[in-house]
């Protein structure tokens, strides 16, 4: 990998993409031959990919709409990588539509003989139904994807020369889109994963996910920060203090999720409702309940105390370390989330598992890294870049 010092552009890209296209092509080609060999399989191994990826896509725009909200001036060498990851959005759109053919195999809402025998079903036909939940995932989608692309484009016409017009523009564009966000996002995040059993319900669900899409995010941003590191590409505009507020921000949100975790466990628990604790026994059942332990241990107490140290904040290298463990977790979680539907009594491990991962994986990456290629690294137009490239922690 190579970048010109002077337009802040890769001139060299390495094969990272074109093996990424490989790996997603042939993931899909396995995938394909999955779906014809166990469709339920198949479908709730793709539904786990799937939102693996877009949530990252979606971190991307969450924190590319905080930044201008807020007027950072910290993360201004990082927005472009946010803004990079957030514009894999197309992709993920039409990435969704195999979701389409396979509501049958994930949500016993989706059967009319089902809801027929169901009391409770009946009572959510209104909301959920099959016509109603194509609208609004496209509807979703819409929204999520005019937001990044209008902040994608005005932040390109800011490269070509500093405006206060396109700075305000991003944060008039943020303000009431982060809140178009906090809306969609749950109430995808309640149609996609917590419908699955229609049967449970939690009004925490919404926040539970975002907060580990968010920390998710944040360790993809970090990887590929520090992979530029490496090969010498920013090393002197990303620096040591940016990385030290990227962990304080992995710290941060991995109490966070802990937090939004442990409340939604114990207002059910507590409660003792028969209807929300089932959702929580399947998963405390056989082998499922080694998952759920390394989830609380792996997603919350080791990174805590890996994060906790000011030094560990400060060392690109472990920063690393610790950021993809974190996407494991994040992975771990969402499979924990979606299987035991299909899974109930035990963790059946596929290798429809890793080859959906591979297909959708290697082309957000392949798409990452053309978009990334694409444009400058950093947004060269923005008034406070020189300071963003002084920044030192207090």
């Amino acid at each position: 990998m190579k970048i010109d010092r002077e337009t802040y552009r890769l001139i060299d890209n390495g094969k990272i993409g074109s093996i990424a296209l490989t790996i997603g092509l042939m993931g899909l080609v396995a995938g394909t031959v999955g779906f014809i060999i166990d469709r339920e399989q198949f479908f709730h191994a793709y539904l786990t990919a799937f939102i693996f990826w877009l949530s990252l896509s979606l971190g991307g725009l969450f924190f590319t709409m905080l930044h201008h909200i807020v007027g950072a001036r910290w993360s201004v060498v990082l927005r472009r990588i946010s803004e990079n990851i957030m514009a894999v959005m197309p992709l993920m759109a039409l990435l969704a539509v195999p979701l389409l053919f396979g509501l049958g195999d994930l949500y016993h809402w989706s059967h009319e003989d089902i809801i027929a025998g169901n009391k409770l079903l009946q009572g959510k036909a209104a909301y959920l139904n099959t016509t109603f939940f194509i609208i609004r995932m496209v509807g979703y989608f819409i929204i999520w994807l005019v937001l990044s692309r209008l902040l994608y484009q005005v932040s390109l016409r800011q490269d070509k020369g500093h405006q206060v017009s396109l700075t305000r523009k991003m944060r008039l564009i943020s303000a009431p889109g982060i809140i178009l966000f906090a809306v969609t996002f749950t109430f995808a995040s309640f149609d996609w994963l917590m419908s699955l059993d229609a049967h449970w319900y939690s009004t925490i669900f919404g926040v539970y996910v975002f907060s580990g899409s968010l920390l998710g995010m944040l360790a993809l941003m970090t990887i590929i920060a520090v992979t530029w590191r490496k090969n010498h590409i920013l090393d002197k505009d990303i620096t040591v203090e940016h990385y030290h507020d990227l962990g304080k921000l992995m710290f941060a949100f991995t109490i966070f999720w802990g937090y939004m975790a442990f409340s939604q466990y114990f207002l059910i628990w507590y409660g003792n409702i028969p209807e929300e604790t089932l959702w929580f026994l399947h998963r405390w059942e056989n082998s499922w309940k080694i998952v759920s332990l390394v989830i609380v241990f792996g997603h919350f107490v080791i990174p805590f105390f890996l994060l906790f140290p000011q030094v560990t904040k400060r060392r690109p290298g472990m920063l690393l370390f610790i950021s993809l463990w974190l996407l494991l977790m994040h992975w771990l979680d969402l499979y924990w989330l979606v299987l035991p539907t299909l899974h109930p009594h035990g963790v059946h491990f596929s290798w429809l598992d890793p080859a959906t991962m591979l297909g959708t994986g290697g082309l957000f990456i392949w798409y990452l890294g053309r978009r990334t290629a694409a444009v400058p690294l950093l947004p060269t137009g923005d008034p406070h870049l020189e300071t963003s490239k002084h920044f030192i922690n207090h």
